[in-house]
């Protein structure tokens, strides 16, 4: 019996790459950061979300970042062969965005140049206006990493920011009373966020997929399950298809809570995958 042929509707991935990806959870550990981008206190990693392009979409196709900081997805669109939209609330963000998009597009040279890669400064909670004032088409893939919640400001985070400091780099995102991470209470904060996403649904392609990279969060001796709950959130306006676990396993073990309680050293955060049906 002749094989049946392989037809592939998502992406240009072969068999073998399609079935590598399907393993829920997966290790990727970064590449160090570039000086450059140092000063952004929560990057994720351009390699990831290369990956998740790559799966996600075809060449040519058109991907958002509501919330891009210093630009890893769009540098990982243009990579592959993607079109590309950021939008950042941060106006040093923003520049440092552009600055990153420079360099990558010579690094490319002539395989980049048809490719769009734009940077609008702005709040991802205005994107209904924005796409409007920027024609930006429909979009066939989303991929995002949001503030988690306030955590850059809590109590725990108190020596890695004391190290940041001293090397006069950010230890959170900004003093904007727009930025999702200086909201302190959680449940405005899960509202905010689910409500921007909420609102992209219009300006995505149908089936379009979405994914959203977050992990829960400790807090004052207790977790907050930010990831189950954007997802329960979420999922009553699109359709939560899965979730990809990244773990990460190079980092520093902590002794937290020994001899006295229970503490993990949390490496993981949860890819959420949604669909927009």
């Amino acid at each position: 019996m002749a094989k049946r042929e392989f037809k592939n509707r998502l992406n240009n991935l072969y068999p073998k790459e399609w079935l590598k990806f399907q393993k829920s959870w997966f290790v990727h550990n970064p590449p160090p950061r570039k000086r450059g981008v140092l000063r952004h206190p929560a990057k994720y990693p351009e390699t990831l979300a290369q990956e998740f392009i790559a799966f996600f979409t075809k060449e040519g196709q058109f991907i958002l970042d509501p919330m891009v900081g210093t630009g890893s997805t769009l540098v990982a669109a243009l990579r592959e062969g993607r079109h590309c939209y950021g939008i950042e609330l941060n106006p040093t963000y923003a520049a440092m965005c552009q600055q990153v998009i420079y360099e990558e597009r010579k690094k490319l040279g002539n395989s980049a140049d048809l490719l769009i890669a734009e940077v609008i400064e702005g709040n991802a909670a205005d994107f209904p206006g924005i796409a409007e004032e920027f024609d930006i088409p429909l979009i066939d893939y989303v991929i995002t990493s949001p503030p988690y919640w306030d955590m850059l400001h809590a109590r725990g985070a108190k020596n890695q920011s004391k190290r940041r400091n001293d090397t006069n780099l950010d230890v959170h995102y900004s003093d904007s009373p727009e930025d999702l991470g200086n909201i302190s209470d959680y449940d405005e904060f899960i509202d905010r966020l689910a409500g921007i996403y909420e609102a992209l649904k219009p300006f995505l392609r149908e089936r379009a997929y979405l994914t959203i990279i977050v992990k829960n969060v400790k807090k004052g001796g207790r977790i907050y399950p930010l990831a189950w709950d954007l997802g329960w959130r979420l999922s009553k306006t699109y359709v939560l298809k899965d979730e990809r676990i990244w773990c990460q396993d190079n980092q520093r073990l902590a002794p937290y809570g020994m001899g006295n309680a229970w503490v993990s050293n949390t490496f993981h955060h949860y890819c959420l995958q949604f669909r927009n049906e």
